[in-house]
């Protein structure tokens, strides 16, 4: 992707987005009673009943871990729903949990509201067991059905997650199915599709690349064929990233994966090349049969939470301003093998190339350079001892606005 427009600016529902940079992903329903990812919309609904469903549980771990949103599955590509939904019977209501009274959806939001995570909800486009998914047009009211009832029912959603997984070869009309959700819910910034606000970084390892640039100025960039019309024909578009990944092998949880638990020093690594590189990171910890989270999950997120604090939390210096240059001096030399910076992307992603420097008695000394920065930038490099560490900025469109400098020792 070519150096993107400076000109393209987020909308305030993006910047709020961004700003929340790490969640916690939440895959659940009949696949994780039947040991399987893709569930095929055959299932029983009474196989789903967990015994102490608590996503209280869920979003104490998720603050632990230092994340700000959980987006939760409400219905897979298998079409069963987690919520009592008037569009089928293939639903939690059909389940013998809480006798067919009970709602999850509901479940999860009000534990997100208690614990201040901002709500996700995923909502497969493909759908394996409804019946109308082979008529293009009745599907698309039926989706459109499924969505209104979640917008208008759990409170505030921060985002919405549109898979795109299985839906090769199908028609969607986009723009009716973005419109309803426009329309009931203005702030919601929207997943990779129709008219995305945030796009898919391209793999599930929780990597974005270096660059990773907010702005989108190719189609290429996004599924061409699960995009608006107007959408295609309006480039660039602020899209920035977000990375996904599981904390094990698999995103519903299953009897086997436990030998797959990411240990902490990967997880810091993946926090460093999404959140490090100006992309949210959504990281998946799948509850058990039970509806609670795993408890060596439970307890990685801490030691994760804990080693973000240590590595991130608190700097040895900090400057802010609005400039092309920053600096941080110490009352003695310090040793630092860190930085982070950000800019001011309310006005876009002007930064094109900058340097970070270290006093090194008697000198200044280079010890990296970059392109985007963006939300957030974390380099780090070879423990030096410093008076000061500053921040250049070489190549700008327009005025450069550097917000932050941090210096650290990791």
């Amino acid at each position: 992707m070519r150096t993107p427009s400076a000109e393209v600016k987020p909308a305030p529902r993006q910047s709020a987005w961004q700003e929340l940079e790490f969640g916690m992903f939440c895959h659940f329903g009949p696949n994780t009673f039947l040991d399987q990812e893709w569930g095929t919309g055959a299932e029983d609904p009474a196989v789903v009943n967990p015994t102490e469903f608590d996503p209280h549980h869920w979003a104490q771990a998720a603050v632990s871990a230092g994340m700000r949103y959980l987006v939760f599955t409400a219905k897979h590509h298998d079409g069963f729903c987690t919520w009592p939904t008037d569009t089928t019977d293939h639903a939690i209501s059909s389940s013998p949990w809480h006798a067919g009274k009970g709602d999850m959806v509901e479940m999860v939001a009000a534990a997100c509201r208690a614990h201040g995570l901002a709500l996700g909800l995923y909502l497969s486009p493909w759908d394996r067991h409804e019946p109308c998914y082979s008529d293009a047009a009745a599907y698309d009211d039926f989706y459109i059905r499924q969505w209104r009832e979640l917008l208008t029912r759990y409170g505030d959603v921060a985002c919405v997650w549109l898979d795109g997984a299985g839906s090769e070869g199908h028609v969607y009309d986009w723009t009716r199915i973005i419109g309803a959700i426009r329309e009931i819910q203005p702030e919601t910034c929207i997943f990779s599709i129709g008219e995305p606000d945030y796009r898919w970084v391209g793999n599930e390892d929780g990597l974005a690349p270096d660059p990773c640039w907010c702005v989108v100025d190719a189609p290429a960039d996004l599924r061409h064929d699960f995009l608006t019309p107007a959408y295609r024909e309006s480039f660039p578009h602020w899209c920035p990233a977000e990375c996904d990944a599981r904390i094990r092998a698999n995103w519903f949880w299953n009897t086997h994966d436990l030998p797959t638990l990411k240990s902490t020093r990967r997880l810091v690594d993946i926090y460093r090349c999404s959140v490090g590189r100006g992309a949210n990171l959504l990281l998946n910890v799948g509850p058990d049969t039970r509806g609670l989270l795993p408890e060596p999950d439970v307890e990685r997120l801490g030691e994760f939470g804990r080693e973000l604090e240590r590595c991130f939390g608190t700097p040895l210096g900090e400057v802010t301003g609005s400039a092309g240059s920053l600096q941080v001096d110490f009352e003695q030399p310090t040793a630092v093998n860190q930085v982070i910076l950000s800019e001011d992307i309310s006005r876009g992603q002007r930064i094109r190339e900058y340097r970070v420097r270290a006093l090194l008695d008697p000198k200044w000394e280079g010890v990296a350079v970059g392109s985007a920065i963006g939300h957030k930038k974390i380099d780090t490099f070879p423990t030096v001892t410093a008076r000061a560490v500053a921040v250049d900025v070489l190549a700008c469109d327009g005025e450069p606005l550097l917000t932050s400098l941090g210096a650290y020792r990791v």
